[in-house]
């Protein structure tokens, strides 16, 4: 595989709470300086291909900001972010800028630390970023990168099966018996595929299926899942594609083994994200892109919005920070990003450029992605989240490998959750 920004990433790793910064380390701070030019310490998250772009941006930024130095260090990806950012803020010494995930942003914004984004951030984002970088009505950072989930189909298979390409209309039942029909394994091939490492790109998936069934992540009370029920009916459709043995199950994080087998032709179809079109494109499949399926007839998507986190290291530092992501995140420098990092716009201004405008032609079945973000949600926002997810995750593996029943994996999954949600944070 070709690496790129981050892959989606293994996807979002669930990860551990943040232990708040202790008072002693807090006050550790070297003084700041009052007069000329401000170093923003920026921890980028990104590899090769995504620090490219970054780097292109910064020197342009600079041109035009000589009172602003952008020090792109911290060199670590996006991965294992959390684990240094939560170390840098125990000790006192940390960035004014990181990559974090919007799973972990719930964790990190528990430290006094995180500046507040308030006066950044307004309407002009798409309404999935404006929510990942939001916790407890608070914008705590800015959005960084956007994505949303569609369907990917061989042609070719659906050609050689006699089977009609779907269309926006389609259902979860369709989804079954489609990947079903497309299912030859004589010859090694499997209608569909699903992520089995059991982390978050596992339960990714199946959050659309919950939410279009008028399920929630968190309960109303804020202390027990809201998906009991429509968990039960979601991980049904995981059973039925497990006792057909129409899904491919892939066992290693990061799904890399499943984007192979689809690359090559032995799998027919795989639900994915935009960030996945270069390696389709790369491997000459004739592809097709389409919605997602519904139960209800209304279309939904999960989005996975990254954000830009500032932490505050004094006031100049905190102005400066908020002035570069101003023009980072403008449309004429966002849809250089988009493009060159493969986020899709983070505004409708953005959408809007003859840059992006180009790309959509160029890239068939990336407008289907920019169409979804009008009908994506986002995870909750709440420091459980990564407990709640990996009480999924079981779920789900149990279910796929015929371990446990829809109805016995909730029930193991509701106990698990809800014990994480009463915890007070």
């Amino acid at each position: 595989m070709r690496v790129r920004t981050l892959n989606r990433r293994g996807f979002l790793r669930g990860t551990a709470a943040l232990a708040l910064v202790p008072a002693a380390a807090a006050c550790a701070e070297a003084p700041a300086a009052t007069s000329g030019p401000v170093t923003v310490e920026m921890w980028h998250g990104q590899n090769d291909t995504g620090l490219k772009v970054l780097k292109q941006l910064v020197a342009a930024f600079q041109r035009d900001h000589p009172d602003i130095r952008i020090d792109l260090g911290g060199g670590v990806l996006a991965d294992a972010m959390l684990q240094k950012v939560t170390a840098a803020l125990a000790s006192g010494s940390y960035p004014d800028i990181a990559y974090i995930f919007g799973s972990d942003l719930a964790s990190i914004a528990r430290s006094p630390r995180v500046a507040d984004m308030g006066d950044v951030v307004h309407g002009q984002f798409w309404k999935p970023a404006l929510e990942a970088v939001t916790v407890n009505e608070r914008v705590r950072a800015v959005p960084a990168m956007l994505d949303s989930l569609a369907v990917a189909c061989n042609k070719k298979l659906f050609q050689q099966h006699g089977v009609p390409l779907p269309d926006d209309s389609w259902r979860w039942q369709d989804f079954v018996d489609t990947a079903k029909k497309l299912t030859d394994r004589n010859q090694g091939q499997f209608g569909t595929a699903w992520p089995g490492a059991g982390d978050e790109d596992t339960v990714w998936r199946i959050w659309p299926m919950i939410w279009d069934l008028g399920g929630t992540i968190v309960g109303e009370d804020g202390r027990s899942i809201g998906f009991a029920d429509s968990g039960v009916q979601a991980l049904e459709v995981v059973r039925k594609l497990a006792a057909d043995r129409s899904v491919y199950l892939d066992p290693k994080p990061g799904s890399e083994q499943m984007y192979q087998a689809f690359a090559s032709g032995r799998i027919a179809m795989v639900p994915t994200g935009p960030w996945q079109l270069p390696d389709i494109v790369d491997a000459g499949l004739d592809y097709h892109i389409v919605p997602l399926p519904t139960f209800t007839g209304k279309p939904i998507t999960i989005s996975g919005p990254d954000t830009w986190t500032v932490f505050d290291n004094g006031d100049r530092r905190v102005a400066a920070a908020k002035t570069f992501l101003r023009w980072l995140t403008a449309p004429e420098q966002d849809v250089v990003w988009d493009i060159g990092a493969g986020s899709l716009p983070l505004s409708a201004a953005s959408q809007r450029l003859p840059d992006w405008q180009r790309k959509t032609q160029d890239t068939a079945g990336l407008s289907v992605f920019v169409r979804s973000l009008e009908n994506s949600h986002v995870r909750a926002n709440h420091p459980a989240y990564p407990q709640v997810s990996q009480a999924v995750a079981a779920a789900i593996v149990s279910v796929l490998l015929g371990r446990a029943t829809p109805a016995d994996a909730m029930r193991d999954c509701a106990s698990a959750a809800n014990a994480a949600l009463i915890i007070p944070r």
